[in-house]
């Protein structure tokens, strides 16, 4: 037997008795409320996200010769087609809206603007919150972490990421998914027909762009995402990063304090220290539920320009 199978289950037990104690902190019936589900408040933050990447996306397209307002307009639509990552992250979670068919859809449609595939991230995430921060366990741990400034910027273009995605989902869509444990062997036919029929989106309208002789995807898809890529990269830089390689829920993960556009934007997941102690309660909550749990959390620190400074001056000991 290997060292790795001797040492686990007490690694298990650990990190599960952190975990307990760290979530004893919210009465129960507290709890209940905070973790009230409601559609019309996921609806209407949905309804505010997509008027942001249309009015964006408008001015992009209708402003070509224009380039002091289409640099700005590209940015901010970029910006916003890529944090539909996080709906996608909320609705894997089933927390953002009270119906989980709605859940599901929504989660699907903003993976495919966002080019994650929320079947795949549903499993992949699932390990990530059983296994926060876990050496050999969290699947996040397997993305390059900075150790210099070169990385740092390496990591901060979208490159990696770029590259992580094309290669997973062309792995996916070829059923090729040994290599993540994640994955039941149950749930590896709806991984793989999930990410088939997203790539089929992508071809369609690749092949419509190519039909009507207009660069329609590259530049309203595309273009965009590569410049809000690394904005994005930039905030996700502060969920984890610096923070303690163990179970503590409490060390793990950090709060970052910044402006209300990008907690919009980002559905309030910069209060990340929070979703995961407790996984169960909706974006509109987490502001309500920081007020109780701050002063638990190691890690709150004022701003992502603060919090990336921290880490580059750190390079090298995370």
């Amino acid at each position: 037997m290997s060292s790795d199978a001797i040492i686990q289950p007490e690694l298990l037990n650990n990190k599960t008795d952190k975990q307990q104690k760290a979530r004893q902190i919210l009465p129960i019936q507290e709890l209940s409320v905070l973790n009230d589900r409601c559609n019309r408040k996921g609806l209407v933050h949905l309804t505010g996200h997509l008027t942001i990447i249309g009015c964006s996306g408008y001015l992009w397209a209708t402003n070509f010769s224009n380039w002091s307002l289409a640099i700005p307009a590209l940015v901010i639509y970029g910006f916003s087609l890529a944090t539909m990552f996080a709906p996608m992250h909320e609705g894997i979670h089933r927390t953002p809206f009270a119906n989980n068919r709605l859940n599901d859809i929504v989660a699907w449609c903003a993976g495919l603007l966002s080019f994650y595939n929320s079947t795949f991230y549903r499993h992949y995430h699932k390990w990530h919150h059983l296994y926060t921060r876990v050496p050999g366990k969290d699947p996040e741990l397997t993305d390059l972490t900075p150790s210099n400034l070169s990385e740092y910027l390496l990591v901060l273009s979208g490159l990696p990421w770029w590259v992580d995605k094309i290669r997973g989902h062309f792995r996916a869509i070829l059923g090729q998914l040994d290599d993540c444990p994640f994955i039941p062997e149950a749930a590896r036919a709806e991984v793989t027909r999930s990410t088939r029929w997203q790539l089929t989106v992508y071809a369609a309208a690749i092949a419509l762009s190519i039909t009507v002789g207009q660069p329609w995807f590259i530049l309203y898809w595309l273009l965009p995402l590569f410049v809000g890529q690394p904005i994005l990269r930039f905030i996700l830089f502060g969920e984890h990063t610096g923070c303690s390689l163990d179970a503590n829920l409490l060390t793990n993960t950090r709060v970052t304090l910044t402006l209300w556009p990008i907690r919009f934007l980002m559905w309030n997941m910069p209060f990340h220290a929070v979703h995961h102690l407790y996984p169960s309660i909706p974006f509109h909550a987490l502001p309500k539920a920081h007020q109780r749990l701050s002063s638990h959390f190691a890690h709150v620190d004022s701003g992502y320009i603060k919090v990336n400074r921290d880490i580059v001056a750190k390079l090298g000991q995370l």
